[in-house]
């Protein structure tokens, strides 16, 4: 007969060391500007482009804070949350919540309060970290289709930026090399000769240091017109078996698409490209890195 004792998994020394990240959202209000007083008005917008001017605009933006630990087997966390909230709302949010950056924050006074750079602000405010765990993550989104990304395996000084395009397409999935019996077993009702469709979401990451006085690690506008032309407007409302090039003779499955997007990219966009990834639905995400 079993016993109660015998019912109870097996423990393990290197279990109770496993270590778990845990991330916390939260979210802040702020105004700011791309136009540095030390400046003057032409060289603002020959810097900053369409987003120079005088007067503020404003974003919700949402943090993701990471941190990784050991377990504590005395009360089961990481580390307690109450202690991160409180970090980040007197270290962060108390700071840039419901202010004008460029004003109201001393680091910004003549400094250009972009995405790149208020990861590093953010990143700079940190000192009081528990002791429990360290920090392994920080992502700030500033729209929905622009966010950034710091991780301390990077080089020093370096984030990434992320911009989201969309674009519609239809393809269908056969493979040259294999008999009609194969395909159906393979890709079921994706074999459909006529076709099927998707709306794609498409993340382009770029990763370098931010400009020492924009602040930022590329032009998004250079970026979006080079992601236009190579990508978005190749793809959309298009059938990817017979209207695009490289897919004559090539499968369009979602890993070879997004396979095929990055070589598009790596020698086109005007930064370093670091990850691709491509959303086919809901469900369905592929992912090349540079690395």
């Amino acid at each position: 007969m079993l016993t109660e004792t015998a019912l109870e998994p097996a423990r393990s020394p290197h279990m109770a060391a496993a270590k778990v990240r845990m991330v916390r959202r939260i979210t802040f209000s702020s105004g700011h500007r791309y136009w540095l007083t030390s400046l003057t008005p032409e060289e603002n917008r020959n810097l900053f482009g369409r987003w120079a001017s005088p007067y503020n605009h404003g974003h919700n933006y949402v943090l993701w804070f990471e941190v990784e630990g050991v377990v504590d087997p005395a009360h089961g966390m990481v580390v307690n949350i109450k202690d991160i909230d409180e970090l980040l709302k007197e270290d962060v949010k108390s700071h840039l919540d419901q202010h004008s950056i460029n004003d109201e924050v001393e680091a910004f006074r003549d400094r250009s309060p972009s995405l790149e750079n208020l990861i590093g602000y953010i990143r700079s405010q940190m000192t009081r970290l528990p002791a429990e765990v360290r920090l392994t993550g920080i992502r700030l989104d500033e729209t929905e289709t622009l966010y950034g990304e710091w991780r301390p395996e990077m080089p020093e000084n370096q984030v990434t930026l992320t911009r989201i395009y969309e674009f519609a397409a239809s393809h269908r999935l056969h493979a040259d090399g294999l008999d009609q019996a194969r395909n159906v077993e393979l890709f079921g009702k994706c074999n459909n000769p006529h076709g099927h469709g998707h709306n794609y979401v498409l993340e382009v990451t770029v990763a370098g240091e931010p400009h020492p006085v924009t602040g930022m690690i590329v032009d998004i506008e250079s970026l979006d017109r080079t992601v236009h032309a190579e990508v978005v407007d190749r793809y959309d409302h298009k059938n990817l078996n017979l209207d695009v090039p490289e897919f004559a003779e090539l499968n369009p499955t979602s890993e070879v698409v997004a396979q095929q997007i990055f070589l598009r990219l790596q020698t086109t966009v005007p930064a370093k490209l670091h990850r691709v990834r491509l959303h086919e639905t809901a469900r369905n995400i592929f992912e090349v890195n540079a690395d």
